[in-house]
């Protein structure tokens, strides 16, 4: 992702480099992604079409979680808003007011995306139709390979190889040079830290230290195995709740990926094997295989001449796919702060300063999924119901618990909607809504809500199934990344 953005939009300006190696397997657990990678593929010039077929995608509607809340109970988080904003305030200030005054519609009947996920539906029908927010589950292996070729067909040189060791300057202590073995080395002016979890450079080399926020997502551990589908293709990700975890279900053309994510010291390794393979839609493809986490972030994303990208700048688990986007994020920041060869110290603390908000804002809404729950059938989730918040997240907690309102701050990642869906879905109930809401006539309120009641239900009729979509636009042909 990062060398074919490089070459993309800085084109002969830079000299991009990629070095990586087929020994080294990937995580491959970022299978499902959120709205933003339609940005990323966008401006990268990609086809839709092509990049469907190339990487084995399907629709990502949002996700399905059971057994979250209680035992046979589920929810969806799906993307886009929930009704229609009129005014200064939105939609589900109207809606809590109608529900407690025993209004019969749930929140998910104003949710396109709940409802098209539900009936499995995508893409336009007989007529056209305005699409629910999306975004995708694929292949990550097959992204990854699909962007490889993307960057060298402009200019990007790859250099199969590990890196071995390195040079730094004996003043500034940069990297300057990565030696590969004992022949070949590359010069180096920026370098970004790819390597995972091992985090080589950005963790080895300069000795960054990692912030360990296991305390507030104690899930360490996670079994990952493909498997046969169901025989539908679902445009939504499953989560369902476990002993000690949850378990993923993401849907691909060719397959379906499943894992479980756990808290090694609330169950045994086997036993999270076990219960996995006892879930799965289909019949196994592989042996599962065992990814160790740790739960964090670094403490600084860029040092130096290294900006750590993906997992060697921090891991957030992937129950809100957000993996991918932090990979998007970093990418888009360092694009937008790239620096000469000065490297201005105002340039890495403006990034710090920003990835360490992105971290912390998701890492709060996890956590949410954690806490507000009624489970209490085991240790892990009485831990988790009852742990120590973040202050950050406690506040947001008590103003909606206290008067229904909810703050996006400083363009944090998911909005409103998000934190609408999940709080709701987990169980929380606030006590009072905004008091601009009561002076709206009973009679208007309730057409209003009648009206968006019947604008979601027009724009998910209009909708053909999802399969349908799959197919016609992966038919046969020719299939390369668009020039430019």
């Amino acid at each position: 992702m990062a060398a074919a953005a490089l070459s993309k939009y800085f084109g002969d300006q830079l000299a991009v480099t990629l070095i990586e190696s087929e020994a080294i397997g990937t995580i491959g657990v970022g299978e499902a992604t959120i709205p933003q990678i339609r940005l990323f593929n966008s401006g990268l010039g990609i086809d839709e079409r092509e990049f469907l077929r190339e990487t084995s995608a399907t629709i990502k509607l949002g996700i399905k979680f059971i057994g979250w809340h209680r035992e046979g109970h589920s929810y969806f988080h799906s993307f886009g808003d929930v009704g229609r904003k009129i005014g200064t305030l939105p939609f589900y200030q109207y809606w809590l007011r109608y529900h407690q005054e025993g209004g019969e519609l749930d929140l998910e009947a104003f949710s396109p995306g709940t409802l098209a996920a539900k009936h499995g539906l995508y893409g336009p029908g007989k007529t056209s139709a305005r699409m629910p927010a999306s975004a995708y589950h694929f292949d990550a292996s097959k992204y990854a390979g699909f962007l490889r070729r993307y960057a060298e067909e402009r200019g990007t040189q790859r250099i199969e190889g590990i890196v071995e060791g390195w040079d730094q300057h004996p003043e500034s202590g940069h990297i300057t040079r990565l030696h590969l073995d004992r022949e070949r080395a590359v010069e180096t002016d920026l370098i970004l830290d790819c390597t995972g979890m091992r985090a080589l450079l950005i963790g080895q080399a300069l000795g960054v230290a990692y912030e360990d926020w296991s305390h507030w997502l104690p899930c360490d551990r996670a079994w990952a195995v493909p498997s046969e589908g169901n025989g539908r293709l679902d445009p939504f990700t499953r989560s369902t709740a476990r002993e000690a975890g949850w378990q993923w279900q993401i849907p691909l053309q060719h397959r379906t990926g499943n894992g479980h994510v756990f808290s090694q010291s609330h169950i045994s390794e086997e036993r999270a094997a076990d219960q996995l393979m006892a879930n799965l839609p289909g019949a196994a493809l592989a042996d599962p295989r065992l990814i160790k986490f740790q739960t964090g972030r670094r403490a600084k994303f860029w040092d130096k001449n290294v900006v750590a990208i993906g997992l060697s700048s921090g891991f957030l688990e992937p129950l809100e796919s957000t993996s991918i986007h932090l990979i998007q994020s970093g990418i888009a920041r360092i694009v937008s702060l790239f620096p000469d060869r000065s490297f201005a110290a105002s340039q890495q603390e403006e990034y710090n300063a920003q990835m360490a908000f992105e971290f912390r804002a998701i890492r709060d809404f996890l956590i949410l999924h954690y806490n507000s729950t009624q489970r209490d059938t085991s240790e892990f989730w009485n831990y988790c119901r009852t742990m120590p918040l973040p202050d950050s997240l406690s506040q947001k907690l008590d103003l909606f618990d206290a008067t229904g309102q909810i703050v996006r701050f400083n363009t944090e990642l998911f909005d409103i909607a998000s934190w609408l869906q999940v709080m709701w879905g987990q169980g929380r109930r606030p006590k009072h809504f905004h008091p601009m809401v009561r002076a709206v006539p009973t009679e208007d309120l309730g057409r209003y809500i009648s009206l968006n009641a019947q604008e979601t239900q027009a724009q998910i009729g209009a909708l053909g199934p999802h399969e349908a979509y799959i197919r016609r636009m992966c038919a046969p042909g020719k299939a390369s990344v668009r020039p430019g």
